[in-house]
């Protein structure tokens, strides 16, 4: 109950239209009522009156009354139905924007423990099924409640004795239906995770389909997915069988009801103690009673799909972020001296310390290069760096600041990153070359696709700058990707520079290009490089060697050199592995 409490304060700032409905529900349960009781005169003022005069004299007006009432009716629902359509709506587009802002707000921890397609299902899926809680439940209960009340003021009105029997029949309904919805509770939370593993398949599969052919994994992938829609069609099934068979049990016990009550109000009558005109209107009230009713055993099933979606969507709400801004946190809008990583450990949730114990100091305008063997925590340090994670001891520091007191925003205006990975998105070249320079003009996309090297491939286009990439820039090559990353670095002008294996994957034309774009990058800014090929990173101020997480050498390239240690054994083991590419070389 306390989560459907919180699914209902997101219409709290709606609550105007919300009273507005109310008065056309209360407006159109009365005419409901008025709707039934009108078959009355029908049959004793008309059809059963001996006095023919009489008769003609209701046949007048009554015809008239009859379709005010239904055209009214029809005009008040209409209201209802539209205004809590609205809200329902507006307050769908309200969680969904909430808890896309909250889940982009996340510590990178939190990514690192989720499957995309999960999200993705949070964010479409479960919303969606919450929105018939927030309509259905208010337009249906709240409405089937005052129709519900003024139909059995109704056969108050006519049959007191036969109402009291209604009164007790119809809940005896109810109370099977009651426990189905614990059954449909558990079915639903376990459907919609299951449509979170397929959405999550669907696109590994589908961003990864050329590796699936490359190596002739269709196959494993199809049967993969069909074990997790098998999965979810079982427990649809399963949710099925608890939904449709409440019907059939409010059904029957319904109409053993209205059997009963047809028996003895049809005694009355045919005794002469009842009119046929009440025993036609308390019928009728009790036919339209018997859907209104039955609603609640929909609403239910809706409600209980609903609250496990709910859950779901407020246990992303409820996740804190790692990192957080401190109070009062500094802005800063330069680099002023150097950076300090000052006893830095770190370890990744639930995982051993994958930094250990890491000193070390970059000066304002140098070129600092971590290099070592896969794993030894590289990439660790530049994400420590841009504070996508904070230490579990030690500090970073920018002049002197722990990073932990500068304000997030302002740091990361300062780093620019190019990465092994290009992320870009399904948008125009212009635009992602700008993504996060709102107020830069054509003239510097352009200016900073030259220095990229990206100005002649983006030229040959026919959309030029305008030309879509598709997704995740599917439609460029991976040396076009990364001249397009490097723009976007460039255009961003950021005193700090992080590059992350940013040459590896490359063919040797397109990384003479990507290099040049590079160094043109690299120019006047603070460099933090992270490199599995050595000889990229020779003319270095600094070489930072990690060993399993540690600083295992520091100097420069020629130092190190000497001293004959991890770093030698690095160098000699690539040198080796080129050699023979070397020599083709020079034999061709």
């Amino acid at each position: 109950m306390n989560t459907y409490k919180r699914l209902l304060t997101y219409m709290k700032p709606y609550i105007g239209r919300l009273i507005t409905a109310l008065v056309f529900m209360l407006l159109t349960a009365l005419l409901t009522t008025a709707s039934m009781y009108v078959i009355k005169p029908v049959i004793d003022k008309i059809f059963a009156n001996p006095d023919k005069a009489e008769a003609m004299a209701w046949i007048t007006w009554l015809p008239v009354a009859i379709v005010v009432i239904f055209v009214a009716k029809g005009i008040t629902g209409y209201v209802q139905a539209y205004l809590l359509t609205w809200m329902g709506n507006k307050t769908i587009y309200d969680i969904r924007k909430e808890l896309y802002e909250h889940t982009t707000g996340l510590s990178m921890s939190f990514f690192n423990n989720q499957k995309i397609g999960t999200l993705v299902s949070r964010i479409t899926n479960d919303v969606l099924l919450v929105k018939g809680a927030l309509v259905d439940v208010l337009g249906n209960i709240i409405g089937s409640s005052m129709t519900i009340i003024g139909l059995t003021g109704m056969l108050f009105y006519l049959n007191w004795k036969f109402a009291l029997i209604t009164i007790f029949i119809f809940p005896v309904a109810v109370l099977p239906v009651m426990k189905l919805g614990k059954k449909i509770k558990s079915a639903s939370g376990d459907i919609q995770a299951k449509m979170g593993d397929m959405n999550s398949i669907l696109n590994e599969s589908f961003n990864g389909i050329r590796i699936v052919k490359a190596f002739g994994m269709e196959k494993y992938e199809r049967e993969k997915f069909n074990r997790v829609l098998q999965e979810h069609f079982d427990h649809t099934m399963r949710g099925a069988r608890a939904y449709m068979t409440a019907s059939p049990i409010m059904e029957s016990i319904g109409a053993i009801g209205i059997a009963l009550l047809v028996f003895f109000v049809g005694s009355e009558v045919v005794h002469a103690r009842l009119t046929a005109g009440t025993f036609f209107a308390f019928m009728g009230g009790l036919t339209a009673l018997y859907p209104q009713i039955k609603k609640f055993n929909d609403m239910n099933n809706i409600i209980q799909q609903a609250l496990a979606s709910a859950e779901r969507i407020f246990a992303i709400l409820d996740v804190k972020p790692d990192v957080v801004e401190s109070e009062g946190a500094v802005e800063v809008k330069e680099l002023v001296s150097k950076i300090e990583f000052d006893s830095v450990s770190f370890a990744y949730l639930n995982g051993p310390q994958v930094i250990k114990d890491v000193s070390f100091t970059i000066n304002k305008g140098e070129v600092v290069a971590v290099v070592g063997p896969s794993g030894a925590g590289k990439s660790t340090l530049a994400d420590l760096l841009a504070r996508f994670y904070d230490p579990v001891s030690g500090c970073i520091k920018i002049d002197g600041m722990d990073l932990r007191n500068v304000n997030i925003r302002s740091i990361r205006s300062l780093i620019g990153m190019v990465t092994q990975e290009t992320i870009l998105f399904n948008d125009t070249i212009k635009n992602n070359i700008a993504y996060g320079q709102d107020k830069s003009n054509m003239q510097e996309v352009i200016a900073a696709a030259k220095a990229a090297n990206a100005a002649e491939f983006i030229e040959k286009s026919p959309d030029g700058y305008d030309a879509m990439i598709g997704d995740r820039g599917v439609r460029l090559s991976g040396g076009q990707r990364q001249r397009m990353a490097i723009a976007r670095a460039l255009l961003k002008n950021p005193p700090i520079l992080i590059l992350d294996e940013a040459t590896s994957a490359l063919d040797s034309e397109s990384e003479i290009l990507v290099q040049e774009a590079i160094n043109n990058l690299m120019k006047n800014r603070t460099t933090f490089v992270i490199a599995h090929r050595l000889s990229t990173v020779r003319n270095a101020d600094r070489i930072i060697v990690l060993e399993a997480g540690r600083v295992a050498e520091m100097g420069t390239h020629d130092e190190l050199i000497q001293n004959n240690g991890v770093y030698t054994k690095l160098y000699n083991m690539q040198f080796q592995l080129s050699k023979p590419e070397d020599e083709i070389a020079k034999n061709e």
